[in-house]
């Protein structure tokens, strides 16, 4: 079912909308939400309109008395107060619902789980009525827990891909969920799957290309008419006034309660274009939809080149490519196997760029690479100097051969077939939401216009050219990272 604004009344001209200009959810007889607001209340957590929307819509139950959202959904700009929708859910699953009886709370950082471990526990002991039914408290940094006397625990764990295993939750919330791909969600997810009423929220500030798992949660929002889905979004819209209250009032709720339009002014002259419109308007850019994915290489033409025992022979390549914002960067590798087909795969991908070049010599001296490729025109380029110092000489391609290497990598993917790979997450993610754009003498991948980050691809891709330009004739041994 999705609402309309008329669900809530006009804010003030100076206030934040109070109902989200994103909202979808599914139909229900009953909700707990309003008791969760008002046991919230109890503690001294009163919650603005917005907050309590969000939990009556998210907390509405079937006639069987299940939750009617298997799943919830809310993205809106940081520092509205996200953290007490989430501390009064915590609070209800801790106090009110009787079938909780664990309680799973992730973030990205771990800083910030901590950090709402001690507003949790601050609330909690604020009333001597719950204190009393507290049992134990974990106070062990990466080991946080409140008990109960009656077994109920409410978990802080960090995010990896073991968070939560073993454990049988019956509540999962993951803040920061704009961070959150696939690997921890494989190892949380099935924690539901044995429990009579399971729920996971996801709360989130805007997402980006990496935000694989908030893309998907995001795209089932704005189709509408799920009906296991809560999703509320505060944003605003691309061609929307940046400098306008209006503008500021769509994606913070909290714009003159918490938030004045004076600081948001002074911020949108403090910060880029692009890091308001992010960081304030809640204007994300997202994963491409699976109808809008794989543009390039058909899906079906790259399951087909899987071979998941895949192995080059010694020497390798490798290259190394950094996302359009710098977030993330990539390192990938090439060779030729037995049956004389190429061999692509990810030897390392992750957040920032001051992990590579000290990588890339690790990586260096243990293999004995015949190439090591840094587009000197690309993000990567302030790689080279480093790792020239440090003895590696740096293969580099001019702008035809940037297109030549696209090419190179197309037709060995599509039209001979002549590649295999052993279906990296990084480079499968990558193929599905990556364009293409005019370079000289022909095209190459678009780092800047595909949805997704695209660097584990555009360095497999450089690698690839860099065997073919170093390689050996003869092949002399298997490689293995």
């Amino acid at each position: 079912m999705s609402l309309t604004s008329s669900a809530l009344a006009a804010p003030p001209a100076d206030r934040g909308d109070q109902f989200p200009r994103i909202c979808s959810v599914p139909p229900c007889l009953t909700t707990a939400g309003a008791e969760a607001v008002e046991l919230a209340a109890s503690v001294g957590l009163v919650l603005d309109p917005w907050q309590a929307f969000v939990l009556d819509q998210s907390l509405g139950e079937r006639a069987d008395g299940k939750w009617a959202a298997f799943e919830v959904g809310v993205i809106v700009s940081r520092q509205n107060g996200k953290g007490a929708v989430l501390e009064a859910l915590e609070l209800a699953g801790l106090f009110l619902f009787d079938h909780v009886r664990l309680i799973l709370h992730s973030a990205h950082e771990f800083k910030t789980c901590s950090e709402h471990f001690r507003r949790m526990l601050a609330l909690i002991q604020s009333s001597p009525d719950f204190d009393r039914e507290v049992s134990r408290v974990r106070t062990q940094t990466g080991a946080e827990a409140i008990e109960l006397k009656d077994g109920t625990r409410l978990r802080f764990v960090a995010r990896s891909s073991g968070s939560g295993r073993g454990f049988s939750g019956d509540l999962i919330v993951m803040d920061e969920a704009q961070k959150l791909t696939d690997e921890p969600m494989a190892a949380l997810l099935p924690t539901l799957s044995a429990r009579r009423d399971p729920q996971v929220w996801y709360a989130a500030s805007a997402g980006t290309e990496a935000s694989t798992q908030l893309g998907r949660v995001r795209d089932r929002g704005l189709r509408g008419g799920d009906p296991s889905l809560a999703f509320f979004e505060w944003s605003a819209e691309d061609g929307d006034d940046p400098a306008d209250l209006v503008t500021w009032a769509k994606a913070n709720p909290a714009l003159g309660i918490r938030i004045t339009p004076e600081y948001i002014a002074q911020e949108r002259s403090a910060l880029s274009e692009a890091a308001f419109a992010a960081e304030r308007l809640t204007i994300g850019r997202y994963p491409l939809g699976a109808a809008d994915a794989w543009a390039v290489v058909p899906k079906a033409a790259w399951l087909s080149l899987l071979d998941a025992r895949s192995e080059p022979l010694a020497p390798v390549a490798f290259a190394a490519a950094v996302s359009d914002h710098r977030g993330h960067a990539a390192v990938g590798v090439c060779g030729r196997r037995q049956d004389g087909c190429l061999h692509v795969e990810v030897a390392d991908y992750r957040e920032g760029t001051a992990w590579v070049v000290p990588r890339l010599l690790e990586l260096y001296q243990k293999h004995s690479p015949c190439a090591v490729v840094v587009d000197e025109a690309g993000h990567e380029g302030s790689f080279v100097t480093e790792l020239e110092q440090n003895g590696v000489g740096v293969l580099s391609p001019a702008p035809r051969e940037v297109a030549q290497a696209f090419g190179q990598f197309y037709d060995a993917a599509v039209d001979s077939a002549s590649l295999r790979h052993r279906g990296d997450q990084p480079l499968s993610a990558a193929l599905g939401a990556a364009g293409t754009r005019d370079v000289s003498e022909g095209r190459t991948w678009a780092r800047k216009g595909s949805a997704a980050d695209i660097s584990p691809l555009v360095a497999v891709t450089l690698a690839l050219w860099g065997f073919g330009e170093r390689g050996p004739s003869g092949d002399v041994g298997v490689w293995v990272i």
